[in-house]
C-alpha cells in the first residue's frame, strides 16, 4: 500500500511509519517539526527512518491548504494516517490557539484531501480524553461523549464529528482511534514517564497531580502501532441494523466508526513510578499536588470491539514498558556512560 502518514517525526508516527515499511509499505511521512518539544528528537527519529528503503519524507504543515492539496494529487495514497496534531491537555489551557489552528483547521485539510483523491481509508488519532466528565468505567465507545473537560479534548471529538460528516456526504471511509496513556521508548519529553524519569535522575521532586490518587490505562506504543496496523486493512463500513431512533455512537449508517485501543489493565500512578523506581534503582522524592484542570481522575478502555474487529488486544504490561523505556533513556541521553541512541 501507499500509506501517508501524518506527524511521522512524532512519537505514534515514526513507530508506525517503521511498522509499515517492515511489512513493505511504501510510506510517505510528513511534518511541521514544531518546537512544541525538543526538535532534535523529532530529528533523531527521522534520521532513523531516513534509512529505511520505501520512505519519503516532506516537511509540511497539515494547516498549510494549498501545499496539502498538492500532496494529496501527488501522491495517489491507499491510505491515510492522520496523526498529526497539538497534543497536551494541560497546554491546551496555555495556549488555545495552536489547537484549533492544528487540530481542526489541520484536520478538514485532510479531509478534504482523502475526500477529492478518493482515498481508500482514512484512520486517525482520537483520544482517551474524549470521555470527559464520564465516570462509567470501562470507557466504551457506545457510551455518549458530550462532556470534554479541556479543549484538547474537545478538538478530538469535533475530529470525530468532521469524520463522520465526510463518512456520509462522500462515503470516506473514517476511523477514529481513541488511545489511551501512550508510552514507550522515543516518547514525548512533556509526559509524565519522561519527566519522572529525569526528575528521579536529577535526584528533583516529582509533580504527582491529584496526590498520587490518579489511575491509567498505561499503553505501550507497539501495542498501539499493532492495533493501529491491522486497522488501516478494514475500511470502516455502514454497521448493518444502525438506526437513529437509537443511535450507536460508535457505529454509522456511513463508513465510519470509533474503536478504543487501550490496554485495558488500569495501573495506580503511584504503583506506575514504583516500577520506574525499581528498574532507575532509585527512590523518587514525591511531590504530591492537587488536581490539575482539564485532567481526569480515570482512564480504562473496553477494547472488545477492538478484539473482535481486529483479533488483537493490547496486552504489554507496564513492567515490561517501562524496562524498555528505560533502557532507550539511559542509552539515548547518555545516562550511566551508554552512547547516544541512533
Amino acid at each position: 500500500m501507499k500509506v501517508l502518514v501524518t506527524g511521522a517525526a512524532g512519537f505514534i508516527g515514526s513507530a508506525l511509519a517503521h511498522a509499515l515499511l517492515d511489512r513493505g509499505d511504501e510510506v510517505t511521512g510528513i511534518d511541521n517539526l514544531n518546537d512544541y518539544y525538543d526538535v532534535r528528537l523529532k530529528q533523531a527519529r527521522l534520521e532513523r527512518l531516513g534509512t529505511r528503503a520505501r520512505f519519503q519524507f516532506q516537511k509540511l504543515d497539515v494547516v498549510d491548504r494549498k501545499p496539502m492539496s498538492e500532496l494529496f494529487v501527488s501522491g495517489k495514497f491507499d491510505a491515510v494516517v492522520h496523526l498529526a496534531a497539538q497534543a497536551g491537555v494541560r497546554y491546551s489551557i496555555e495556549n488555545p490557539s495552536a489547537y484549533i489552528d492544528s487540530n481542526i483547521v489541520g484536520f478538514i485539510n485532510v479531509l478534504e484531501g482523502c475526500r477529492h483523491s478518493r482515498v481508500g481509508h482514512l484512520v486517525f488519532a482520537s483520544s482517551s480524553s474524549v470521555y470527559g466528565a464520564n465516570t462509567r468505567l470501562p470507557f466504551s465507545e457506545h457510551d455518549n461523549v458530550d462532556h470534554p473537560v479541556s479543549l484538547y479534548a474537545a478538538t478530538k471529538k469535533a475530529n470525530e464529528l468532521m469524520a463522520h460528516s465526510y463518512a456520509h456526504l462522500y462515503r470516506l471511509p473514517c476511523t477514529g482511534l481513541r488511545f489511551f496513556t501512550v508510552y514507550g521508548p522515543w516518547g514525548r519529553p512533556d509526559m509524565a514517564l519522561f519527566r519522572f524519569t529525569e526528575g528521579i535522575l536529577a535526584n528533583r521532586p516529582i509533580p504527582v497531580f491529584n496526590r498520587g490518587e490518579m489511575v491509567r490505562d498505561f499503553t505501550y506504543v507497539d501495542d498501539i502501532v499493532e492495533g493501529i496496523v491491522r486497522v488501516i486493512g478494514l475500511p470502516a463500513a455502514p454497521a448493518p441494523g444502525w438506526s437513529g431512533d437509537r443511535p450507536d455512537p460508535a457505529t454509522s449508517y456511513a463508513p465510519w466508526r470509533v474503536f478504543n485501543i487501550g490496554n485495558s489493565q488500569p495501573v495506580k500512578l503511584m504503583r506506575y513510578i514504583e516500577v520506574l523506581e525499581q528498574r532507575l534503582g532509585r527512590k523518587a522524592i514525591v511531590d504530591l499536588l492537587p488536581m490539575q484542570p482539564g485532567d481526569v481522575q480515570a482512564t480504562i478502555a473496553d477494547v472488545s470491539d477492538l478484539e473482535q474487529a481486529t483479533g488483537f488486544r493490547p496486552h504489554t504490561p507496564v513492567e515490561a514498558g517501562v524496562a524498555k523505556f528505560v533502557d532507550w533513556y539511559k542509552v539515548y541521553y547518555k545516562v550511566g556512560g551508554g552512547r547516544e541512541h541512533k
